[in-house]
């Protein structure tokens, strides 16, 4: 199998990420066959993916023809065995291992054994999931990043069975969808991205607790400072532009001095435990009520466009 025979996709999960990454495939001439168990998950699916087109037409990024073009090659069903065409199957269900163990138990029995099984999730162990699948050669982490028709990145993981061809085919076809891969040549929690992002979330949240700055003041740092910079320069290439010797003479003080709990920040387990979960319940770190939670939505999904198309230009539909 190559990247050639690669014509249709199936999604399982209809979810914001399921349904975003089946209108990115059904984007760039795939036919993609969506599954969910309910029925109500694939009305909410749609409606996902028609308010995902309409902003993106709104922005420039999509004719609204090739938008209906797009939803013509999506299929939605709550019929498992429709999905026993696919060439690729991209699994986006509850982040849950013991779901998603049993799920890729039933697809084993579902798919053709030639068909490419991979998993979205954000951080659960490949070769766990992949534990009751029955072909674990042609099994692969490909983790996309929220709003995944927004952001470029999409990481491939191998796990401990995964074929390197297998591998590669993935990387060929997130290439062809303009996105940028990267690969986890071993199977760590976390991968790459929410490793970086968590140890960064608890330097913040530390900062936060120990009243040395407010959440605005942490946020406004990355916004305008690190994540500026960022934007353009990885954390390693930062360093050779900025000299080894500096970041050597600073890491030998500060090193000793960043947060090292293992624990979950408190701040973090509190807001929990109140059920301030952000934009969902209305208040998070900040308060949402009213539209804020439609603007803060807005204003992400705007910056992320702008992004793409001055910064990110070549990776454009």
């Amino acid at each position: 199998m190559n990247v050639q025979s690669i014509n249709t996709i199936g999604i399982a999960g209809a979810g914001t990420m399921g349904a975003t990454i089946a209108q990115i495939f059904a984007q760039f001439q795939y036919e993609v066959i969506v599954y969910d168990y309910a029925e109500e998950g694939l009305v909410r699916g749609k409606e996902i993916v028609k308010n995902n087109q309409n902003n993106l037409i709104n922005q420039s990024l999509l004719s609204e023809d090739k938008a209906q073009q797009a939803i013509n090659r999506i299929v939605f069903t709550t019929d498992i065995n429709s999905l026993s065409s696919v060439d690729l199957l991209v699994e986006c269900i509850s982040e849950n291992l013991n779901l998603k163990q049993d799920f890729f138990e039933e697809i084993s029995n579902v798919v053709r054994e030639e068909a490419i099984l991979t998993t979205n999730t954000s951080g659960l162990s490949i070769n766990k999931i992949a534990m009751k699948t029955k072909n674990k050669i042609r099994f692969a982490g490909m983790h996309w990043w929220n709003p995944p028709h927004l952001i470029p990145l999409v990481e491939i993981i191998k796990g401990d069975y995964t074929s390197i061809d297998i591998v590669n085919i993935l990387i060929d076809i997130t290439k062809q969808l303009k996105k940028m891969p990267v690969i986890v040549k071993k199977d760590i929690p976390g991968f790459i991205g929410n490793r970086l992002q968590y140890a960064l979330l608890r330097e913040a949240l530390h900062i936060i607790q120990e009243e040395a700055a407010s959440p605005e003041d942490v946020d406004n740092t990355m916004k305008y400072g690190l994540g500026y910079r960022y934007a353009g320069l990885g954390p390693i290439e930062t360093c050779d532009l900025g000299g080894i010797d500096v970041f050597n003479n600073v890491g030998s003080y500060l090193f000793k001095d960043l947060n090292k709990d293992i624990e979950i920040p408190k701040k973090l387990q509190d807001l929990y435990l109140q059920n301030h979960l952000g934009i969902k319940t209305g208040r998070g770190f900040y308060e949402y009520s009213g539209d804020k939670d439609k603007e803060a939505l807005r204003r992400r999904d705007t910056h992320f466009v702008k992004m793409l198309k001055y910064i990110y230009s070549d990776l454009l539909v």
